[in-house]
């Protein structure tokens, strides 16, 4: 690659490093100002930091949880986030 940062590091992002360096690629992209074999390669990290990115929101949500309450306002157990 052309010094760009190379796939393998991707999973070692955060979310939001991960969501900024796209919106970067994102945007260089769209300037069309990048020759035709640099596209292709950042495109292709794009692709990466696209998969990472959903990875780690499926992760987050599989953790998310509504606390249900007792009737005595106390925590009486947890039940799955709504995907509506």
């Amino acid at each position: 690659m052309t010094g760009a940062p190379e796939k393998s590091d991707v999973p070692g992002l955060t979310f939001e490093q991960a969501v900024a360096e796209l919106e970067t690629i994102v945007q260089r992209l769209e300037r069309g100002d990048v020759a035709l074999d640099q596209s292709i390669e950042i495109y292709e990290r794009g692709e990466a930091l696209k998969k990472h990115c959903e990875t780690l929101l499926n992760a987050a949500e599989a953790r998310i949880e509504k606390i249900r309450l007792d009737r005595n306002g106390k925590p009486a157990g947890t039940e799955p986030l709504d995907r509506g």
